[in-house]
């Protein structure tokens, strides 16, 4: 069956976390966002769940809008 033209796909939904990486050479991780926050850059590459703590427990930041450590249950 061929589809009709103009079908279009649903957007897959957006990515859980986010992890936005800094500028220049090696790229290291910057901040740490929900999938949700209106404050990421085109820096950011989807995470894990596990991926994203990880990150905020080695000393990345947690964006200070959309609170990831909070949502993920770390606190200082």
């Amino acid at each position: 069956m061929i589809a009709a033209q103009g079908e279009r796909r649903p957007a897959p939904p957006p990515p859980e976390w986010l992890i936005e990486h800094g500028i220049g050479t090696g790229r290291l991780p910057a901040r740490v966002h929900t999938g949700q926050c209106w404050d990421t850059r085109t820096r950011c590459k989807p995470a894990t769940t596990d991926q994203a703590r990880r990150a905020l427990a080695e000393g990345v930041s947690g964006c200070p809008h959309c609170r990831p450590d909070t949502t993920l249950g770390i606190l200082d």
